[in-house]
């Protein structure tokens, strides 16, 4: 038969043993918390446009669907790269000239404005700079194509780039496959070159 100063202890205790297991229960969901949050990257690229390639940029948009009158030859700069885990990440292009951002996937042709575009970006960042957040997929290769808003807007640039993974530059080919000769077109190469060299000896 317990006593009532019996049962009264084993209540305490009780209480005890269940606030030791909420406070390790908050405690864990607060480290889960930091260790999501430290898992996030963050990686800042820096570049410049000066004496780079031009194009004709599009205007803004996700994605965009026109082409500038403005901006018909800027100078831009591209910056491949890939992500760890899929999520949305946010790119925010900086500079002291009104800088441009588009972003494309597998690959971009300065010629081919609107294949493989996500997204294109003006002035939504601080001051003149261009920002935007968009879902990426990991092990997908992406190309930051960072420029100017008119022909004149060129210069040093920071492209920051965070999200839920890592971001890391790619080194896959960044722009079009260059065209390869077929076997035919080398074979009547070497037919032109050796008939070339037939003809400079019956000269000599």
């Amino acid at each position: 038969m317990h006593t009532a100063s019996a049962l009264a202890c084993q209540s305490t205790q009780h209480n005890r043993a269940w606030g030791r297991r909420a406070t390790q229960a908050v405690a864990a969901v607060a480290l889960a918390m930091a260790s999501a949050a430290a898992c996030a990257g963050t990686v800042t690229f820096t570049g410049n446009t000066t004496g780079g390639p031009t194009w004709n940029r599009t205007l803004g948009g996700i994605p965009p669907s026109s082409l500038s009158a403005v901006g018909t030859a800027v100078h831009y700069e591209v910056t491949p790269f890939e992500v760890s885990a899929s999520g949305n990440y946010t790119l925010l292009n900086s500079s002291l000239h009104d800088s441009y951002l588009h972003l494309y996937q597998t690959s971009f042709d300065p010629l081919g404005q609107f294949t493989n575009v996500l997204a294109a970006d003006d002035d939504n960042g601080p001051g003149s700079d261009s920002q935007f957040t968009i879902g990426l997929l990991s092990g997908t290769q992406y190309l930051a194509v960072s420029s100017g808003f008119a022909n004149v807007d060129f210069g040093a640039f920071s492209l920051t780039i965070s999200g839920l993974g890592d971001i890391t530059r790619s080194n896959r080919q960044a722009g079009p496959i260059p065209q390869v000769p077929e076997p035919t077109s080398l074979a009547l190469v070497g037919l032109a070159l050796a008939g070339l060299a037939a003809h400079r000896r019956r000269v000599a």
